[in-house]
């Protein structure tokens, strides 16, 4: 006689608590590790991952202070909640704020000014690069996930980058059993992502768990938009309604925050994490690729701003 079957059943509450606490011991491993670097630095844009990347930092040193600044690549073009929120949380984790200025690269003759419509995103690796060599940063922290996009899923948590700040994605240093190897080279630096194992969700979910505060455009608004290039962008000083644009006004939220010119806003009436965390799981597009015009057509852009410095 055949035995009968065991039913077994998993509490899928505890499987994701101890995702979640593997995910955090992990980054916080990561952190500590390159901290020991003689000048680290934290790159900030005000967007939920570099905001959960930042409360990680304060919780690797508690009870100390964050061992290190703080750096935001400001395009000039970015939403005006994002500056204050930053503004607000470097002041209550009493960090040092450094600030590389996109405007700054143009007037310099740097970059190019892409207009008054163009996308500012793609001019923040010069900024970056002086930056990093003005500070004499030799380490760089940073928010990207391998789930953002194919460029970023053949990142190492531990990027090193030679003199001129670019990335060879066919000489990295393996990394196989969280065995990292941290030695930086003369002339190199290095880009550290403790989140590489996170998904979106996962995100949300340790913002839900901490009660993690995050710019309000995270959350349902009303927001006055029009239809650009498949996105919903909002109007304003920098994103006027062009000629043949219907301005309306609309209830959405925002799944990943850059510069105001390229980043799309979704339809939503998710008011809290929890909402937020429901809405995602049914969602099969990542956050940039519905909703970052400057990310969304080509890996191979991506790929190619990462070999020249980005982040």
């Amino acid at each position: 006689m055949r035995a009968a079957p065991v039913s077994i059943a998993f509490d899928t509450t505890d499987l994701l608590d101890r995702r979640l606490t593997d995910l955090e011991a992990h980054a916080i491993f990561i952190i500590r590790e390159v901290a020991e670097s003689e000048r680290p630095v934290l790159l900030f844009s005000g967007g939920k991952d570099s905001v959960v990347l930042l409360h990680l930092a304060r919780k690797a040193f508690e009870p100390g202070r964050i061992p290190f600044p703080v750096m935001h690549i400001d395009t000039g073009h970015n939403f005006p909640e994002v500056i204050e929120f930053r503004d607000q949380l470097v002041a209550e984790f009493d960090v040092r704020l450094v600030v590389a200025s996109v405007q700054g690269a143009i007037d310099a003759g740097e970059v190019a000014d892409p207009g008054p419509t163009g996308s500012r995103n793609r001019l923040q690796t010069a900024p970056l690069l002086r930056a990093i060599s003005h500070h004499r940063f030799d380490a760089a922290f940073g928010g990207a996930r391998r789930d953002e996009d194919k460029a970023r899923a053949k990142e190492r948590v531990l990027s090193f980058r030679d003199t001129f700040g670019q990335w060879d994605p066919r000489n990295q240093r393996p990394e196989l059993w969280r065995l990292y190897n941290g030695r930086i080279g003369t002339g190199e630096h290095l880009r550290a992502f403790p989140l590489s194992d996170w998904t979106e969700l996962d995100v949300w979910r340790y913002v839900a768990a901490n009660d993690i505060e995050l710019p309000p455009m995270y959350y349902s608004h009303r927001r006055r938009v029009v239809e650009r290039g498949g996105m919903l962008i909002a109007t304003g000083p920098f994103t006027p309604a062009l000629p043949h644009e219907v301005e309306i006004e609309a209830t959405v939220r925002y799944r990943t925050v850059g510069d105001m010119t390229c980043t799309g806003a979704v339809l939503s009436s998710a008011s809290n994490a929890h909402e937020v965390i429901a809405e995602i799981a049914q969602s099969r597009i990542t956050e940039r690729g519905a909703t970052r015009a400057d990310d969304k057509f080509s890996e191979a852009a991506m790929e190619d701003r990462k070999r020249e410095g980005y982040f």
